[in-house]
């Protein structure tokens, strides 16, 4: 005889920085700490429930060692964009907001909208985000530091010029720091190697794509480019028909994707004519360059799930 699966059932968990709030029934709410402990203590009462499903917002963080450690365990869990969630609370016709009130409500959200579910994130790649993260903010200090400089008075000019040297000599450790993370981890490296064959991809966006997108490879291409933000949406009613716009999606990746697809257009002679291309027939520069960060999404997730794929020289 067949064994079937149990029917999925969805657990809502609401996520805060010092405590997790559950419910497995939908009316219940209990709570643990946002803690391993605690979340030792929540995977204990999902033991309990057949196929259990958690559902949680991405909490700024704060949601990423329990959505580990759940997935390690091997529960299934979909992590949701919190204007999702509202939207539908303001759907249902519920304004309150307490942590009790999303649980259940993320539970009903599940139920109803059946959300992509999470892939599991290699430890590896965890870091490497990490490192991202840092890479980012020091250089967002950077540009603040340079900007100040240009207005500065000879009194703070020399503490700002110091600030900004001491900024170009950690962003070029934390660059030396990625560069040692991918080159020691055989998975990462064989990957950035593949991703650095197409002309335009630098080390920050292989980077960026190994630490942001566990998808690449793995799903099609079309969903990959909705994933990250990329993919025009339509925007008729009657007899009007509006400009599509791209919106929603994974903005880190989207803003170094970006970048590169500006750099690609100028040293790549394929994406450099098809850009060319597209602007001859009068489309804007913007929407063009949009094409072809596309264009390269789809080649890169090919080069990624197929080993034979070769690209033309």
């Amino acid at each position: 005889m067949e064994s079937t699966k149990p029917e999925v059932t969805y657990v809502g968990l609401d996520v805060s920085k010092d405590r997790l709030d559950y419910t497995l029934d939908g009316q219940r709410v209990a709570h643990v700490p946002n803690t391993s402990t605690g979340h030792g203590r929540l995977l204990k009462q999902l033991r309990g429930v057949p196929g259990a499903r958690l559902v949680c917002e991405a909490s700024g963080g704060y949601e990423r060692a329990v959505v580990g450690q759940m997935l390690t365990a091997g529960v299934e869990v979909c992590v949701v964009q919190p204007g999702r969630v509202r939207a539908f609370a303001h759907a249902e016709g519920l304004l309150a907001k307490t942590d009790r009130i999303d649980a259940r409500l993320l539970r009903r959200y599940g139920e109803k909208m059946q959300p992509r579910l999470a892939v599991p994130t290699d430890p590896a790649a965890i870091v490497l985000r990490e490192l991202l993260e840092h890479r980012r903010q020091l250089s967002d200090h950077l540009v603040a530091t340079s900007n100040r400089l240009g207005l500065a008075g000879a009194t703070l000019r020399p503490r700002l010029e110091r600030q900004q040297a001491f900024l170009r000599e950690e962003l070029a450790a934390v660059d030396q720091l990625i560069e040692e993370h991918i080159a020691g981890n055989d998975d990462l490296r064989g990957k950035a190697t593949r991703l650095r064959e197409l002309q335009g991809v630098g080390p920050v966006l292989a980077a960026t794509l190994l630490a942001y997108v566990p998808e690449l490879g793995q799903i099609e291409s079309a969903q990959l480019s909705a994933l990250i933000g990329v993919a025009p949406f339509a925007r008729d009613s009657g007899q009007s028909q509006r400009a599509r716009h791209v919106r929603g999606g994974r903005g880190v990746v989207r803003h170094v994707l970006y970048m590169a697809a500006v750099s690609a257009t100028r040293c790549n002679p394929i994406l450099g004519a098809f850009y060319a291309r597209l602007r001859a027939t009068g489309k804007p520069a913007v929407v063009c360059l949009v094409a072809v960060m596309r264009k390269m999404l789809d080649v890169l997730n090919r080069l990624i799930a197929d080993p034979h794929f070769v690209l033309v020289r």
